[in-house]
């Protein structure tokens, strides 16, 4: 899969799950999709991606060129501290 192809895929996935788990008492609001990294190995894709919702989330999305699938996983960052040596 071509990357272009690869992260317009990756675009729409993310909106559909960003759009599934908005809390329903929300209107729908308008977000963009960034890609935060992306790389392609031989036949497979892998790519980080975020939005401008104030969730928390990202996502990183793998496709695997040899059985043609998608796996999607979605992350939510809790916490990041600076702990010195």
């Amino acid at each position: 899969m071509d990357n272009q192809k690869f992260i317009s895929r990756c675009e729409q996935l993310v909106k559909e799950y960003a759009l599934d788990h908005l809390d329903k008492s929300d209107k729908v609001k308008e977000f963009d999709i960034f890609v935060v990294w992306s790389c392609k190995t031989l036949q497979n894709n892998k790519a980080l991606l975020s939005t401008t919702l104030f969730d928390g989330m990202y996502y990183e999305i793998t496709y695997n060129g040899d059985k043609e699938e998608f796996y999607f996983d979605a992350y939510k960052k809790f916490e990041n501290k600076c702990i010195k040596a």
